[in-house]
């Protein structure tokens, strides 16, 4: 099978690669950056420079290749999640605009599957785990909102189009080399420096998801049903409990507390609905129908 993988170059996209080129598939990597497409061809892809903002160019290299399955994992994300809120107007635009490109110009030249990045963190469980029935937060403060309301556009326009077979895959929070939550990631390297705290009670409940895994879920929806999959771990957890092992884990002194109050006047609403607002994913629908079997997460010594 011939596939294409956009944001070739990114944590998932280089297992996710591997993967495929090991599963026997002719796989390509899209990148822009010349860094990025070194990267794609040491992990065994053939690489394609586009820019995805650039209409006619994804358009000549979807006439070019002609895959059987596009995997549109594009996305333009920091080196630290501190630098986000200065990143997410040109992520946006990278995956609603030049996505948009990618998925038209998949449409023109007859691709069979779309695979779609969306998300499995910002999903509104209703107190509860949520399921994929379950809506995105679109009506939360400041830069989750904006996230939210985003990856239910890129769902709507995958999951609504004509002419391809569509999935769109909800990850959780990435793990694992290459990721923010890794010995070496920038998260540990903030908790370190004290940089973070806990706000209030924590209550929040988070789902992760091993690179590695998602990149064998993403693998087996090249064939599963249609549709939409929550691809996330067996252990949703809540951020009171996760941070302080966190910590330990990667040997970091234990995260300060802030009394609600503090919390809202130093990190504002949106600092303190992420810790205390967000609700964990059930993954039963793609352990099912994508082999989904996660690994426990590394940071809780009974695992």
């Amino acid at each position: 099978m011939k596939i294409l993988v956009a944001g070739a170059s990114g944590a998932l996209g280089r297992p996710l690669i591997t993967r495929l080129r090991d599963a026997g598939h002719e796989v390509w990597g899209l990148a822009n950056r010349v860094e990025s497409l070194e990267t794609i061809e040491a992990h065994g892809g053939h690489p394609v420079q586009a820019n995805a903002l650039d209409r006619s160019d994804l358009f000549a290299v979807l006439e070019q290749i002609r895959p059987d399955v596009v995997i549109d994992q594009l996305t333009s994300l920091p080196a630290s999640p501190f630098d986000l809120p200065n990143r997410l107007a040109a992520d946006r635009q990278l995956r609603l605009e030049g996505g948009g490109n990618l998925f038209d110009a998949a449409q023109a030249w007859k691709v069979k599957r779309y695979i779609q990045q969306s998300c499995g963190f910002y999903l509104d469980g209703n107190d509860t785990l949520a399921t994929e029935t379950s809506p995105l937060r679109i009506h939360a403060p400041g830069n989750i909102g904006e996230s939210a309301r985003m990856y239910a556009a890129l769902e709507k326009r995958v999951l609504t189009a004509a002419g391809m077979e569509e999935i769109a895959l909800r990850y959780g929070f990435f793990y694992g080399p290459g990721t923010w939550y890794w010995p070496d990631g920038a998260f540990s390297t903030h908790m370190k420096n004290g940089d973070v705290a806990l706000m209030g009670a924590g209550s929040s409940v988070f789902s992760f998801i091993h690179v590695d895994d998602a990149a064998q879920a993403t693998i087996a929806a090249l064939t599963a049903p249609v549709g939409l999959y929550n691809v996330v771990d067996d252990q949703p957890t809540r951020f009171c409990d996760w941070l302080p092992a966190y910590a330990r884990w990667a040997k970091a002194p234990p995260p300060a507390s802030l009394p609600l109050q503090d919390a809202l006047r130093l990190a504002g609403e949106e600092g303190v609905y992420y810790q205390n607002s967000l609700t964990g994913a059930c993954n039963r629908k793609a352990k099912e129908n994508l082999n989904l079997s996660p690994r426990p997460q590394p940071w809780f010594p009974e695992n």
